[in-house]
């Protein structure tokens, strides 16, 4: 399976989880709410935030078909296009939020939407290209974004294994295939976990041979941590610094504390999946000596006396013979005399 550079940092295979923070429209056209979900994603711990580069003309048409999850939060005759224009993050800014992220310690990403916002991105030598789910099927764009030779990251929520690997097929065509990360997402805002099929990460991973996370859109953190748990490669994970702010993204993001418990949940979650070899661990050496039992003299033993089941207590700690030597034991002579309940050695019988 690949590893995948982003900048400094491997993603992929036997490497951290790649933490993306996802702040996308949650900074509500206002730099100082941006800057401040950028503190939040480092204070949490997370290797990455994340905007959305998108203008609403060319994203969407002027029309009244609307996703149904709107209808709870945005009056009957907002259209889309006109929500999109409320979302979109000013150009000029771009170059102001990665320079800040990076002085926290994060990569900047933003999923670019159209070849402009490609290039504005390009022009700010951004480490990663993420490409969003409702794009997987924009060929042209993926095609474009590929013939950069950068590492990119694309979301698949709603595609067929056919369906991504068109996608897949065009980065390939490009030369890019060695810089693609995969992440597999189920969209509905939010989904039920029924439907999200996390199994499907190691599908993606068996057919494709290139590093699978996450995207995703759940309450809470329950699902990142078991995708990290199956070996997703990236998390990536909306959030915001209030759900009871306005906009159609924060009511399901997490909020700060939320972020940093799940960064360290999924660190956590990695770190205890181990290599697989059955072994005792370095934290269980104490309890090793001190919690198992082993043979002891169950009273007061006269050197030349002869060992019976009688003389023979199995009791903590684990500092004399073992106790599957038993048998070996009985039927011994004491070398010397040994006290109630101290332990057997080979040396003293």
């Amino acid at each position: 399976m690949n590893v995948v550079r982003i900048g400094d940092r491997a993603v992929g295979e036997g490497a951290p989880v790649y933490v993306i923070a996802e702040a996308g429209s949650n900074h509500d056209q206002d730099l100082d709410q941006a800057r401040r979900l950028i503190d939040v994603a480092a204070d949490a711990g997370a290797d990455a935030v994340k905007f959305q580069t998108f203008t609403s003309d060319r994203i969407v048409a002027e029309t009244k078909t609307r996703a149904k999850y709107l209808d709870a939060i945005l009056p009957p005759d907002e259209t889309m296009a006109s929500l999109f224009r409320k979302l979109e993050l000013p150009y000029e800014w771009h170059a102001i939020l990665k320079e800040h992220a990076e002085a926290a310690g994060l990569d900047f990403i933003s999923s670019a939407f159209d070849e402009l916002a490609v290039d504005l991105l390009h022009g700010l030598d951004v480490k990663v290209y993420k490409v969003a789910t409702y794009e997987l099927w924009h060929l042209p764009l993926i095609r474009y974004i590929a013939r950069l030779g950068r590492p990119m990251i694309c979301s698949t929520g709603m595609a067929s294994i056919g369906e991504v690997e068109d996608a897949v097929r065009a980065v390939a065509a490009e030369g890019n295939l060695d810089n693609l990360i995969l992440l597999h997402c189920t969209v509905n805002y939010p989904p039920p976990f029924a439907d999200l099929n996390l199994r499907a990460m190691e599908t993606m991973r068996t057919a494709f041979r290139v590093p699978v996370g996450y995207s995703d859109h759940t309450p809470g953190w329950t699902a990142p941590v078991v995708a990290a748990a199956l070996g997703a490669a990236v998390i990536e994970k909306h959030f915001t610094t209030s759900r009871d702010r306005p906009g159609p993204d924060h009511r399901f993001a997490l909020e700060p504390d939320e972020l940093a418990a799940m960064v360290r949940a999924i660190r956590d979650t990695q770190a205890s999946l181990g290599d697989g070899v059955k072994r005792m661990a370095p934290a269980e050496a104490d309890l090793y000596v001190t919690a198992r039992r082993s043979l002891h003299a169950a009273h007061d033993i006269e050197a030349g006396e002869v060992m019976t089941p009688d003389c023979v207590a199995i009791l903590r700690p684990g500092t004399g013979i073992e106790v599957r030597d038993l048998e070996k034991v009985i039927g011994r002579t004491a070398r010397r005399r040994i006290e109630r309940h101290e332990p057997l050695t080979w040396d003293s019988l």
